[in-house]
């Protein structure tokens, strides 16, 4: 499937309280009960470092967007006992106060969803041992603090998923934090939940990815508190287990000891690196136009993941 227009790089909708991250346009909307209501748009930008590159992927948001509408819906069918999720609507024939020149360029983008107070923690799960988790491991065989076992190796699956937050930084890197430390800033009793929420989600998603060749091998999730209903249950928000929040993995061609080709934006990642050890990129705004094939070939390994989650390829 080759794409035939241009990457969407940001919205400027006659809607109120626009805000704008590193992919998604936020706006404030009414939901149809009256209550508050939040319209996110995920656009096609591509960030790397915490830099957004000036060059989009085409229909990455949508394909980020299709895959969380898609868990979500998961969710829905086998974990609405212990949890709910933001989502009402993917049709931006629901978003009031648009025309239709509007809502045509925001098909397969966006999400409606109940605004929440954001609790401001970053749900981090951990299934095998890559990353900064890898990082610290080699120094003193823990991650985020949780002593491990001796002797794993690079990307070595873990005796059983772990829950490592994190605090949520409006710019720059996330901090990993210790749970009591979690504890101490949010209270107890909602950690508990979410660490029990998250572990929850991520086993239903390893388990269903693994049915379909690939490794989940670790994730982060967000969750807020619902405004306007009454409820102290936190509810899951923003993305889930998409190629941008997840470390995705094909299985038939996992190899611990070493790094694994990825489902996500690794092949942008390790593109800038090489400017970077070049000294052509200090990893500072702005960032490097990227060549046409790393954006192709970083759009398909996007498309195939969608595909092999959902088992039909993205019609667009």
């Amino acid at each position: 499937m080759s794409s035939n227009h241009s990457p969407l790089l940001q919205t400027n909708l006659p809607l109120p309280g626009r805000r704008q991250g590193k992919v998604r346009d936020i706006y404030d909307v009414k939901l149809a009960d009256g209550g508050p209501g939040l319209l996110i748009v995920a656009s096609d930008r591509i960030s790397a470092f915490d830099v957004v590159m000036p060059n989009g992927v085409p229909d990455k948001g949508v394909v980020l967007t299709q895959i969380s509408r898609f868990w979500f819906e998961r969710i829905h069918k086998q974990l609405s006992g212990k949890l709910s999720h933001h989502l009402l609507s993917t049709d931006p024939k629901d978003i009031p106060g648009l025309g239709a020149e509007d809502r045509q360029p925001l098909v397969g983008r966006v999400m409606i969803g109940r605004k929440t107070k954001v609790v401001p923690i970053e749900c981090v799960v951990r299934g095998y041992l890559a990353g900064s988790g890898w990082k610290e491991y080699q120094q003193s065989q823990t991650v985020c603090g949780i002593k491990l076992p001796g002797g794993l190796r690079h990307c070595d699956k873990l005796p059983q998923p772990i829950f490592t937050p994190a605090t949520k930084e409006e710019s720059g890197h996330d901090e990993n934090i210790s749970f009591e430390r979690a504890c101490e800033l949010v209270g107890a009793d909602l950690m508990k939940t979410l660490r029990d929420g998250s572990l929850a989600i991520y086993q239903m998603g390893h388990d269903y990815a693994a049915s379909r060749g690939i490794i989940l091998a670790d994730t982060k999730f967000e969750f807020g508190l619902p405004l306007g209903s009454g409820s102290a249950q936190p509810i899951l928000i923003d993305e889930v287990l998409t190629p941008d929040s997840s470390r995705f993995w094909p299985a038939e061609r996992y190899q611990p000891g070493q790094d694994q080709p990825s489902f996500d934006k690794q092949h942008v990642r390790n593109f800038l690196q090489e400017l970077v050890d070049r000294g052509r990129w200090n990893k500072a705004a702005p960032g490097p136009e990227l060549p046409e094939e790393i954006i192709q070939s970083t759009r398909q390994r996007y498309l195939e993941a969608y595909r092999l989650l959902t088992g039909r390829p993205l019609m667009m």
